[in-house]
């Protein structure tokens, strides 16, 4: 974050947040276990998978908090943009420990009942028949379970992701008080905008009087430009 300019640091900055907490919601989506269902025959095996937002549903929290404090930073400048980073590191720091938690055979089960009993799409059997709510509720209340991790390279997806949210806070806590703001050249172009149209409508104000002073009229173009003219003066 040191390299470049701190107009180029801002923005990777920006890119760099929004790229963490992209991955972290990306590698939640994902299936991380497996939990299979093997019931008494002929009753075919279920195969439920269990995705990580189904798990670790904090650190997608904590990514979307992230990007809100995003905003923040966008808004705030000194000591209140330290703050911002600070807060920033923070949750990037959790998303990370939420992702990288170790995950429990009994959660992943847990989890696929609750799916496979609210009849959630989703699960998959292993003979080819269709999964309903009514079917893993029959296959789950009379067969042995044990699950199966299958999410490794999604869950350090998610926690890499956490490490770039929280290393963009600490980057943002450090150096964010020397970038520029967003909106002060939008301020200033809008001061310097409306400067000029006060002091145009105060010209043309001082002219308009000035032209019925001297009798003439201020709508007929040129008329302006006669009242310096010799002739158009009456002498006194």
């Amino acid at each position: 974050m040191s390299v470049g300019t701190p107009a180029r640091q801002f923005a990777l900055a920006l890119v760099a947040c929004v790229v963490g907490a992209g991955l972290i919601v990306l590698a939640l989506r994902q299936a991380w276990a497996h939990a299979v269902f093997t019931p008494l025959h002929p009753l075919p095996a279920q195969d439920i998978s269990v995705s990580g937002q189904e798990l670790v549903p904090l650190a997608s929290a904590l990514a979307l908090a992230a990007l809100a404090c995003l905003a923040a930073v966008i808004a705030t400048r000194s000591l209140a943009r330290r703050v911002a980073g600070v807060v920033l590191a923070a949750l990037g720091a959790g998303a990370a420990v939420a992702a990288a938690a170790p995950i429990h055979a009994s959660a992943v089960l847990a989890a696929a009942l609750t799916q496979g009993t609210s009849g959630a799409p989703g699960g998959s059997t292993t003979s080819g028949t269709s999964s309903g709510g009514t079917a893993h509720g029959l296959i789950i209340a009379g067969s042995a379970a044990h699950a199966v991790m299958t999410g490794t390279p999604w869950r350090a997806a998610a926690v890499c992701g956490g490490v770039v949210i929280m290393l963009t806070g600490l980057a943002t806590a450090w150096r964010g008080p020397r970038w520029p703001v967003m909106s002060a050249r939008f301020d200033r172009e809008r001061t310097g905008t409306t400067g000029a149209r006060a002091s145009r409508r105060a010209a043309d104000s001082a002219t308009m009087w000035e032209s019925l002073s001297r009798d003439l009229d201020p709508t007929v173009e040129g008329a302006a430009d006669r009242q310096d003219l010799p002739g158009d003066r009456t002498p006194g």
